[in-house]
């Protein structure tokens, strides 16, 4: 079977989120090719050839391709994928929103959202906030899928594919890019991040969210919410993890003053190591926990602080 991954990037470089979405199509095949399409986007298409395990980088270099708009991408990946048995794309925004325009240009069911695999036409992707797992089957021909990338491991590095031109970049003038507003941070970004702070209601103002700033900076850890503290206004919407927020899987993830929420745990969940501090012992967050701290988190916080600092010198 042959695959077709969509890459991520910036033109110069790969989003983290296609190594993800490699890892996930080596568990359906090993004839693996990578689309980078974009203007002068060769910065890319050299970075994936560099993923091992693919076979080839397709390369679509097009003016109209330049934002990745994704009335223009889906006609470019129509033309591809009878090619393919399979084509994967990461399910952020991105992926969202181009694999649902091709998958009704190919007139195939899209399938959303995989967190695994069991075989070239089963899958398995979470449903009601992450409270069950769905196996689905395909009898599609094509397959078009959104990979969850917190449930496979990057891709390492340390292929060398061949770049191969392909043409296909067309404007459909159905849209037109008119900017972006992107919040820059020295902090790690969520989605990538190997420890997070999130802070939720407990936290009670946005003054408060200062201690978790101080404590994340200690820890090099990107700082996120609960959606009840980003809905009282303490921090921004693009800090929130949950199933209506941005889903996360780091190494660390310490939640403070959140009580667990379903729609917070879908988002969170599959974290790696998972520590809880909240002052109620019944808070649901202490259930997925693998270490809770019972204790009012204006005491907690300064503690650790205080201990990071111990061990520090």
């Amino acid at each position: 079977m042959s695959i077709l991954v969509i890459g991520e990037h910036d033109n110069t470089a790969l989003r983290p989120s296609t190594l993800n979405v490699v890892t996930a199509a080596k568990a359906l095949g090993s004839d693996i090719d990578v689309l980078i399409a974009g203007s002068d986007c060769q910065g890319a298409a050299d970075e994936a050839a560099t993923i091992a395990g693919v076979a080839r980088v397709l390369k679509a270099d097009d003016a109209a391709l330049s934002d990745g708009l994704a009335e223009n991408m889906a006609p470019l990946v129509q033309s591809l994928a009878g090619n393919y048995s399979h084509v994967l794309a990461p399910a952020t925004t991105y992926g969202k929103n181009l694999l649902p325009r091709a998958a009704a240009i190919l007139d195939v069911q899209q399938i959303s959202d995989i967190s695994g695999i069991e075989s070239e036409d089963t899958f398995v992707r979470p449903i009601y906030a992450g409270n069950a797992m769905a196996t689905v089957r395909s009898n599609d021909a094509l397959k078009l899928i959104t990979v969850r990338t917190t449930s496979f491991e990057a891709a390492e590095f340390g292929g060398a594919a061949p770049v191969e031109d392909v043409s296909g970049g067309i404007d459909a003038q159905l849209s037109t890019f008119a900017g972006e507003e992107l919040t820059r941070s020295e902090r790690p970004e969520l989605t990538t991040a190997d420890i997070i702070v999130s802070g939720g209601r407990g936290m009670q103002s946005s003054e408060n969210f200062a201690m978790l700033e101080t404590l994340a900076d200690k820890l090099g850890a990107a700082v996120g919410a609960s959606r009840a503290a980003v809905d009282a206004g303490y921090v921004p919407n693009d800090y929130q993890v949950g199933q209506t927020g941005k889903v996360v899987a780091p190494n660390v993830y310490i939640a403070v003053g959140i009580s667990g929420a379903i729609q917070h745990l879908a988002g969170m969940k599959d974290s790696k190591i998972i520590v809880a501090i909240n002052k109620d012992e019944e808070a649901p967050i202490f259930q997925v926990a693998d270490y809770g701290w019972v204790a009012d988190l204006f005491e907690a916080i300064p503690q650790l602080e205080a201990a990071l600092g111990a061990n520090a010198s």
